[in-house]
């Protein structure tokens, strides 16, 4: 994560991305070889370098899409890098079947060919424009950002939203980039870094590496042969494939709240009423089925708001100067939780058995509550409204104070 604020400085967003793909394409070559290397360690090093790929893709995508994007798709276009990612676990699913690739002949082709999208990210993005907001806020080129926009939008006439910019870049008088240590002093970005942590940590920490974890017993407690289980999990991934899509075109009708709102409801009742069926699983052989149902409501809700959402609103509520900075912060926090997940669930498991999962259950509903108290909806709202919003949460005087308060540090702590 410490990575992404340089390298932004110094590539801008679209560079970053292209320089990204190394961290993709080398750990597949990598991987690929290593049967005919016979070296594990190739498989090592290549796993640390697609860590930081996806440390990187993960903060910089949304972060891209969100100023590229018009306000009234903003939020289609925020929930697509989501889609991909459940669509590129789907087709790991169905590569990754025992029939396929995983067996002892194929596994180094099923590793390999994970740098295709990254090769064809290479050959096809230098043919977009970088960040207009990036290009006039940061760079102060008016200019370059207009082509930018031209280019984007399939029109000429871009003055209206290049005096939206400005007004962006008037509000919060941008003086560079305000780092991660500021973030967190700054009383103007109090209630939206408070949002982004507890969004991120409730979207991972809320069990939804869990469940896919405890799936395949399920499945298998249901009565599915052990043969099949890879298939009905494939199956699993075509649902949150599915529903990622219709996220994707609702999230502009029904707004960003009412999904994460929805979406943890349904987490939180499926977590109660699994945490049920496994304690009573073996009181009537159709108990196992209502297992199986709460797995797929699960993986429903949590793909219609806590997975694709929370990104996305990082890039709304903060402004050009502080978003890459809570890029990083929500980062952290996504991949930590999912650590401390993958690490304690098996502990949590043994000492909790069938009542596993009301942990997740408590912090589902703890989410919501945060979400249904605080954070608003900002759906069809320009960058600047969604601000002044939070102006008023923070109790300042000004729509971006960032300039008074950055008086109270080092110039240098203030630039990217």
């Amino acid at each position: 994560m410490g990575t992404t604020w340089p390298l932004l400085t110094l590539l801008l967003r679209k560079g970053t991305l292209l320089f990204n793909n190394i961290f993709s394409i080398v750990p597949a070559i990598l991987m690929g070889c290593s049967k005919v290397a016979e070296s594990f360690e190739m498989i090592i090093v290549a796993r640390l370098l697609v860590g930081i790929c996806a440390g990187l893709s993960s903060n910089v995508v949304p972060m891209y899409l969100g100023e590229l994007a018009p306000k009234n798709l903003r939020g289609a276009l925020g929930v697509v890098p989501q889609l991909f990612i459940t669509i590129g676990i789907l087709v790991a699913q169905i590569f990754g079947l025992r029939s396929i690739l995983a067996n002892k002949q194929g596994w180094p082709v099923l590793l390999g060919v994970t740098g295709i999208p990254a090769a064809l990210q290479l050959l096809l993005l230098p043919f977009f424009p970088e960040s207009p907001r990036y290009l006039l806020i940061q760079r102060k080129d008016e200019e370059t950002a207009k082509n930018a926009l031209r280019r984007l939008r399939g029109w000429d006439d871009v003055d209206t939203e290049i005096e939206e910019i400005r007004e962006e870049d008037k509000a919060e008088k941008a003086a560079g980039f305000v780092s991660v240590r500021k973030l967190f002093s700054m009383r103007s970005l109090r209630w939206q870094v408070v949002s982004i942590i507890v969004l991120m940590g409730g979207q991972q920490l809320s069990g939804v590496n869990a469940i896919y974890y405890y799936a395949d017993q399920i499945y298998l407690s249901a009565g599915v042969k052990e043969q099949d289980v890879q298939y009905v999990t494939a199956g699993t991934g075509a649902v949150n494939v599915l529903m990622t899509v219709c996220a994707v075109f609702v999230v502009e009708l029904l707004g960003r709240r009412f999904l994460l709102l929805l979406g943890f409801s349904i987490c939180f009742a499926a977590c109660c009423v699994l945490t049920a069926a496994l304690a009573l699983q073996d009181a009537a052989s159709w108990v196992p089925y209502i297992s199986i149902t709460c797995v797929i409501s699960y993986v429903v809700g949590h793909a219609l708001g806590p997975s694709p959402i929370p990104a996305l609103l990082i890039t709304e509520i903060f402004l050009q100067s502080s978003r890459p900075a809570a890029f990083m912060v929500g980062g952290s926090v996504h991949w930590l939780s999912n650590f401390t997940v993958g690490l304690i669930f098996p502990f949590i498991q043994v000492g909790l058995g069938a009542y596993s999962f009301i942990i997740f259950a408590v912090i589902c509903l703890l989410t919501a509550i945060y979400i249904f108290l605080v954070v608003p909806e900002t759906k069809s709202k320009t960058f600047i409204e969604i601000n002044r919003i939070f102006t008023k949460m923070n109790k300042v005087s000004e729509v971006h104070p960032e300039k008074m308060e950055l008086k109270d540090f080092p110039p240098s702590a203030s630039r990217q």
